[in-house]
């Protein structure tokens, strides 16, 4: 039997926090020093024009699903998909913006921008 597709979802989310565990251990890892830690707030935050960096990922996941929301929606009243957009902004605009910020504030030099 094959696996439905919410099946797969829970499969790959699973995968998916395992290694995002993976990073929070090597986040708690004692020989962490503040470029390094930039470094990864930066992997984890790439500039949203550049393949990417969780939430860039993360954000297109989010309005991937508003825009199929926008095909359920009676009378095209908006209220999943808008807050999908909205999350998907929050996202890239407040979380991300803001681990760019702190990659800034550990590292500056580090930079390329």
């Amino acid at each position: 039997m094959s696996r439905t597709r919410l099946e797969r979802v829970r499969a790959s989310l699973g995968i998916a926090q395992l290694a995002l565990q993976q990073i929070e251990d090597d986040l708690r890892a004692d020989d962490v020093d503040a470029s390094e830690l930039a470094a990864i707030l930066r992997e984890l935050q790439e500039d949203i024009a550049v393949p990417g960096g969780l939430f860039p990922a993360l954000a297109q996941l989010v309005s991937t699903a508003a825009r199929k929301a926008e095909q359920f929606e009676p009378y095209r009243d908006g209220v999943a998909s808008c807050s999908l957009h909205e999350a998907a902004t929050l996202i890239t605009d407040n979380a991300g913006q803001r681990m760019t910020w702190a990659a800034r504030a550990l590292e500056p030099q580090g930079d390329d921008t």
